[in-house]
């Protein structure tokens, strides 16, 4: 593909992420254009190309857009490619570009410029009667961009902060081809009927408030859930050797002042004041495990020391930016910090990897993993750090686990690995992670006694694997479109008694099912049977239903229908054995 780069040259690209990204950004530019044609009074800020797609934020005064209007937008962007525009660009001074962004209006444009290094080349594209401030690249012409559709619409804050005026974003997305954009189109529309949002409601998971906006409310079913994803944790920290700890909720600001924290997150934390100090709503579990390693002297022998906390954390996140169990103001963490001498790095890295990897296995989610090396802020010594790589890529290595090098991505205090999960709709999620950590060991002043009788400063693992339950449980029920496998499912089995004649019946089996730990519901309402099985698989989307008839009654058996409608007759003792053994299954 050829493409036009901001110093006026036109190259070739033959890699396909970079092709698709080239473009989405013109596409991006296009959008604005059919915009400026339809509402002249609007003002640009950003319009970049995104991992799924584009968007471009705009002013546009008092004017709403909506969904109702993308069929015009769509048609004068259709407009556009056909008249085959062709793109150039050009550079200007500083003084230059801001009076041509007056000229046109721009007044976000001129903030812009105001806010670049004075020595950055500033450069714009042209198709047209539309220019705009850009590095680029772009296509030659705007015949060039043939598949986009746009997706939708949301308000967006002028340079992200909530102090700024509220902007209306359009969303779009772009392919190579037609046919490529219509699959995206199915997979959008799969992934509306697997929105989380939708299942938690029919299936009265969870539910949200104005009164706690971005806190999720677990209802019965959901707690259901969860509380299954919590005793498989659980039962995984016990096989892999960890000890389980719980830090509190509030602490004082003396402590995130040590950590880092008042000084450098203090925006995402929430604060109050206790007895005339200040004191802040913990937004990582981090800072308290250092108090924990610190409540006793350590030897070389304690180590590794391997702490679990399923840690409830609060952070501020902007109201527009909520989005149901994904982007969320309370979250349950699932973490661990890991404390351990230089020579463990590899073992311990290892150790976390597999089991980040087995609770991926046990979803069957395949995963891809980066590792993430020394970024330019970061603190530490040379040898610390190349000690520290090398050991995360001899874990990786060891475990013949494929990775990416994502150059100088890491955390200022350590090098990391991230796993990034792929689900059924082929959509990837960042949630396991692995962390390197010789930052906060040192600000604690924390200790172990080495075999030499010397003092040395222990280095600290931090760990995630599902990232949070919360968000996790979202991925889960859009995964498996809320038919969650049984152990995890949050009634597993619902008894149907088809007539009164039955209902004594079902009670007994549904009370043999419960003693056995299996989770299940009676539905004892007057509703024709048919009308219940289709509301039990439909809505609750429960594994098993258990039809019980005047024929069960006598036999003194039961009648099984699983997700598939597939029916058999079973004994009441094979039916809990069956259950049980799946239950069980969870661990491997």
């Amino acid at each position: 593909m050829k493409v036009l780069y901001n110093d006026g040259h036109v190259g070739e690209i033959d890699d396909a992420a970079e092709e698709l990204h080239v473009i989405r950004h013109t596409a991006a530019h296009i959008l604005a254009q059919a915009i400026k044609r339809l509402y002249p009074e609007a003002k640009f800020a950003y319009g970049p190309a995104t991992e799924n797609g584009f968007y471009y934020d705009v002013d546009l005064g008092d004017t709403k857009i909506n969904t109702e209007d993308f069929s015009a937008l769509e048609a004068e962007m259709k407009k556009i490619t056909k008249e085959n525009l062709k793109i150039e660009t050009f550079e200007l001074s500083r003084d230059e570009a801001i009076k041509l962004m007056e000229e046109r209006g721009e007044t976000y444009k001129v903030e812009h410029i105001g806010d670049l290094d004075p020595a950055e080349r500033i450069t714009f594209y042209k198709q047209g009667e539309y220019i705009d401030m850009c590095v680029g690249p772009h296509l030659l012409y705007t015949k060039g961009v043939k598949a986009f559709k746009l997706t939708g619409v949301s308000g967006a804050y002028w340079k992200a902060d909530k102090n700024n005026k509220m902007l209306t974003r359009v969303n779009g997305t772009a392919f190579a081809t037609k046919d490529e954009l219509e699959q995206h189109l199915k997979m959008l529309e799969e992934a509306e009927k697997r929105d989380h949002r939708k299942i938690g409601r029919e299936m009265e998971l969870f539910m949200m408030s104005d009164f706690g906006p971005g806190s999720p409310f677990w209802l019965p079913n959901g707690m259901a859930v969860r509380n299954a994803l919590t005793d498989y944790w659980h039962e995984m920290m016990v096989k892999f050797n960890y000890e389980e700890v719980l830090t509190p909720q509030i602490l004082s600001r003396s402590l995130w002042e040590t950590s880092g924290h008042w000084d450098h997150y203090k925006e995402n934390m929430y604060t109050t004041s206790v007895d005339e100090e200040d004191f802040a709503i913990k937004p990582m579990n981090c800072p308290g495990a250092c108090l924990i390693y610190k409540n006793r002297p350590r030897s070389y022998r304690d180590l590794p020391l391997k702490l679990a906390e399923a840690g409830l954390d609060h952070r501020y996140e902007m109201k527009g930016a909520l989005h149901g169990l994904f982007r969320v103001r309370e979250f349950t963490q699932d973490d661990a910090h890991i404390f351990i001498r230089p020579d463990q790095i590899t073992e311990q890295v290892a150790d976390a990897s597999h089991l980040i990897t087995a609770y991926y296995a046990q979803f069957g989610f395949p995963y891809r993993v980066e590792l993430s090396t020394r970024p330019e802020n970061s603190m530490g010594s040379d040898e610390d750090w190349e000690r520290a790589e090398q050991g995360l890529k001899d874990a990786l290595e060891s475990m013949g686990i494929d990775y990416v090098l994502n150059e100088g991505d890491g955390a200022f205090y350590g090098p990391k690995i991230d796993f990034h999960l792929t689900d059924c709709l082929g959509r990837s999620w960042q949630c396991g992670t692995i962390q390197l950590d010789f930052q906060l060991p040192h600000n604690f002043e924390l200790e172990y006694v080495d075999s030499d009788g010397t003092k040395k400063q222990p280095i600290m693992i931090h760990r995630a694997g599902f990232g949070s339950f919360d968000r996790f449980i979202g991925i889960l029920t859009e995964h498996y479109e809320g038919k969650f496998p049984v152990w995890l499912a949050p009634c597993q089995v619902k008894v149907l008694p088809v007539s009164e004649k039955s209902r004594e019946y079902a009670h007994e089996v549904a009370g043999a099912l419960q003693a056995a730990g299996i989770r299940v519901k009676v539905d004892n309402r007057d509703e024709k049977i048919g009308y219940k099985i289709r509301e039990a698989r439909s809505l609750d989307r429960v594994p098993y239903m258990l039809i019980i008839g005047e024929k069960e009654v006598e036999a003194h058996n039961i009648s099984v229908r699983d997700r598939s409608n597939e029916t058999v007759q079973s004994t009441l003792d094979a039916f809990i054995a069956k259950v049980s053994k799946e239950n069980d299954e969870r661990l491997g």
